[in-house]
């Protein structure tokens, strides 16, 4: 009786343990998959008021080239240039970096290098994580 008990246990703790690493790994991949989806959103959203400039649909500065001044513009909207009254809004919400925790996004304008880390404000033209994590994949959550 003591002696299948033992076995028991042993076999619960074994199947514990080969379990954890998994669960870790399933949390960190869904978040790694938000990641992907925020990024993708944002990016869109900035592609869309893009065109939009590019068609003569809303009004922009000529130093912006086109681009959305700052992340919050997005979630603001932007005046229907000409008679029309409303708004173009290209996201909801600023979604929080689901690495950092934060709505703090790293940026990069038209103007800075592809891999500038720092943001030189003129437009957004990209937008990154400032996570500083390493992915399940081997390459960094900033580099996405």
């Amino acid at each position: 009786m003591l002696i299948e008990l033992i076995a028991a246990m042993t076999i619960l703790l074994v199947l514990t343990a080969m379990a954890l690493p998994l669960a870790r790994n399933q949390i960190l991949r869904s978040r790694e998959v938000e990641l992907h989806e925020d990024l993708r959103m944002m990016r869109e959203a900035i592609d869309r008021y893009k065109v939009d400039s590019d068609q003569g649909k809303i009004p922009i500065k000529v130093d912006t080239f086109g681009y959305p001044p700052d992340l919050q513009t997005l979630v603001d909207g932007v005046p229907v240039k000409g008679t029309a009254k409303g708004k173009y809004k290209y996201l909801r919400k600023i979604p929080l970096d689901p690495m950092t925790g934060s709505a703090d996004w790293g940026l990069r304008a038209m103007q800075d290098d592809a891999d500038s880390k720092s943001w030189g404000g003129e437009n957004v033209f990209d937008v990154y994580s400032k996570s500083q994590g390493t992915a399940l994949d081997g390459t960094q959550y900033g580099d996405w």
